[in-house]
């Protein structure tokens, strides 16, 4: 179908990835599902097809660059060109830096860096002959901002913020049309807090104030189709990047007080739960983590930043009419 659009989804299988899939699963839209799960991604499958779309189900670590290339070779073969390629793959290790062994901190970093690159490389590959396409990554306020106990995670956001970079200045020189877009998340609650490696003896939770993984996913879908440099999504995440920027030493030091408590629960982690470092937990774990209670379904801030033009005619408007009513109120009373 030619007027299909294709979508490459990595990290399909649970989170924010489920999520994404969900916002563009319909009629007109084929979509690529990467993970290494088999159980959730022929959930996510069932899904893309009961909202009317079709989807290719690839089971694969995205820390392999040859299955990676492979991969997107098989989703144009059977779906056709790729329209978006969608990083949103990651794995991290909940523990403080000495504590993550150098084959964990290895594995980590192949999943979130080496597979958002290997992905990169295979997107831009094919999209660079017809000169047309998006990637969009998914990153992190701590692509900025570093924080305590998630050293690998926070360094693999580092990395391909500044690939990301060096990339957007080699297409602006061979005038490529290529596009690239980041959309920058706080906290979200996903199964990641339920599957992640941890070496605390309690359940870890997000940095709060954090939001539905559906938040996430509009962010991603309007990112994917408006040339936009990067979105942030969430006050979190606008006050974490311009806090590093203008204050790096009193952000720091909060996130010394706070981040370490704020990242840990007191309910009991099960020592003998698999996790997700090494290959898939069993089961579809879906898009939503264990903390639908505390988390918000919606961002004001990311409503804003899609609307932006709009918000600050908005503001400027009513500074204005605010002006015309004190100046008014000055002149009845003689001033």
């Amino acid at each position: 179908m030619a007027s299909e659009e294709i979508v490459v989804v990595t990290g399909a299988s649970s989170g924010i990835g489920r999520a994404t899939v969900r916002r563009f699963a319909g009629p007109g839209v084929a979509l690529a599902l990467i993970a290494r799960g088999r159980e959730g991604l022929e959930g996510a499958r069932r899904e893309v097809e009961q909202a009317g779309g079709r989807a290719l189900v690839l089971p694969l670590d995205v820390g392999d660059a040859e299955a990676v290339d492979a991969a997107a070779q098989a989703v144009e073969d059977a779906l056709g060109p790729i329209d978006i390629w969608i990083n949103s793959a990651m794995a991290t290790v909940f523990a403080f830096l000495e504590d993550v062994s150098p084959d964990e901190f290895r594995r980590a970093t192949e999943t979130t860096y080496f597979g958002s690159i290997w992905g990169i490389q295979a997107a831009l590959k094919r999209m660079r002959r017809r000169d047309r396409g998006t990637i969009v990554q998914v990153g992190s306020a701590m692509a900025y901002q570093g924080i305590p106990l998630q050293a690998p995670y926070c360094g693999a956001k580092h990395g391909v913020q500044g690939v990301f970079e060096s990339l957007r200045c080699e297409l602006r020189h061979q005038r490529s049309d290529v596009h690239l877009t980041t959309v920058q998340l706080p906290g979200v609650n996903t199964p990641q807090f339920q599957h992640a490696r941890n070496r605390f003896p309690t359940r870890s939770i997000p940095v709060a104030p954090y939001y539905q993984p559906e938040v996430a996913a509009d962010a991603i879908h309007w990112a994917a189709h408006h040339r936009r440099r990067e979105v942030w999504v969430g006050v979190p995440t606008v006050y974490t990047i311009w806090g590093n920027r203008l204050a790096p030493w009193p952000a720091e030091r909060y996130l010394a007080r706070t981040a370490v408590g704020g990242q840990l629960t007191d309910t009991p982690l099960d020592p003998d739960r698999p996790d997700n470092l090494y290959g898939p937990p069993p089961g579809d774990a879906g898009a939503h983590g264990p903390y639908d209670e505390q988390a918000h379904p919606r961002s004001l801030q990311a409503a804003l930043a899609r609307h932006r033009r709009a918000a600050v005619a908005a503001f400027a408007a009513a500074g204005a009419a605010g002006a015309a009513v004190a100046a008014g109120a000055f002149t009845r009373n003689g001033g």
